[in-house]
C-alpha cells in the first residue's frame, strides 16, 4: 500500500494472472486494514485509500482457485470486513474486469467507478460454492434482492452498462479518463470534515445491516445534535457566508 500524503493508494499488480488475490496477500491486508482501523486518531488516517489494479484486462480475479478449499474460509471474510469498517471514504478504481471475490472487494468499497468494457461474473454457483455471510449481505445490501440473485444464482456475465444499471458502479468511464476521475473525486473528498464522514459512514453501514432500529436511532441523532455544536460546523458555515 502507498501513502501519499493525505491519500492512499492499494494497486494489484500481478496483470498476466489478472492481478488475483493469493493467501499471503489477504493476510498482508487484514493486518494493513485493521492497524488502520485501530487508529483512533483522525490525524493517522488518510482522507481516501483507492483500489486498482495493473493492466486493461482486469482489476482483479479474485481469490486464487487452488486455495480456495485450503485457505479461504475465514480470512477473505475477515479482510473485506475489515476494509468495508475503515473509518475513512474508500474507492474501487476497476481499471477492469471483476470476477468472484473481486466483486466483493469492490462492493466492500463505499464508491466504485469502472470503465467503459468492464465485465463482471460470479462463478460461487457454478464452482459449488456457498458464499459466505459477509458477501451475501453486501451484495444484497449494495445491489438488492434482484440483481443479488441473478449474479448469485446463476453464474452469467454482465458487461459494462448492465454493471452501471444495476448500481455495482456509481459511474462510468473511458479508460484513458479513469485517473482524472478519480482525482476529481478526491478533490470533493478533500473538503469534507473527517470526523463527520467517519461517524456517518459507520451509520450508513449500520442502517443497511439493520434498518432504522430504536437501538440505532438513538445514537445517529446524538451524532446529529453533537455535529450542530461543533467548532467545525461552525467554522465551515462562516467561511461560506464570507464567499457569498
Amino acid at each position: 500500500m502507498l501513502r501519499e500524503g493525505r491519500y492512499a493508494c492499494l494497486i494489484l499488480d500481478r496483470p498476466d494472472e489478472h492481478n488475483r488475490l493469493d493467501p499471503a496477500d489477504v493476510s498482508a491486508l487484514i493486518d494493513c486494514f485493521e492497524d488502520l482501523a485501530q487508529s483512533h486518531a483522525e490525524s493517522a488516517w488518510p482522507r481516501a485509500l483507492v483500489i486498482s489494479g495493473v493492466g486493461e484486462r482486469s482489476f482483479c480475479s479474485g481469490f486464487t482457485l487452488q486455495s480456495i478449499i485450503e485457505s479461504l474460509q475465514g480470512g477473505f471474510e475477515h479482510m473485506l470486513d475489515a476494509l468495508e469498517q475503515l473509518p475513512f471514504t474508500t474507492i474501487a478504481a476497476l481499471n477492469g474486469s471483476a470476477y468472484g471475490g473481486a466483486t466483493d472487494l469492490a462492493l466492500a468499497c463505499d464508491l466504485r467507478i469502472g470503465v467503459s468494457d468492464m465485465r463482471l461474473f460470479m462463478p460461487a454457483a457454478r464452482i459449488g460454492l456457498h458464499y459466505y455471510p459477509g458477501g451475501l449481505r453486501r451484495y444484497v445490501t449494495r445491489l438488492g434482492l434482484a440483481a443479488a440473485s441473478r449474479l448469485m444464482l446463476t453464474g452469467t456475465t454482465i458487461e459494462s452498462d448492465e454493471i452501471l444499471r444495476i448500481g455495482f458502479v456509481s459511474q462510468l468511464c473511458e479508460r484513458e479518463a479513469l485517473g482524472r476521475t478519480v482525482a476529481t473525486l478526491l478533490e470533493a473528498i478533500a473538503q469534507t470534515d473527517p470526523g463527520v464522514v467517519a461517524s456517518m459512514k459507520r451509520d450508513l453501514l449500520a442502517l443497511a445491516h439493520a434498518g432504522m432500529t430504536p437501538a440505532l436511532q438513538d445514537p445517529i441523532q446524538k451524532a446529529y445534535e453533537a455535529s450542530l455544536r461543533s467548532p467545525e460546523l461552525a467554522r465551515r458555515l462562516d467561511e461560506l457566508r464570507r464567499k457569498r
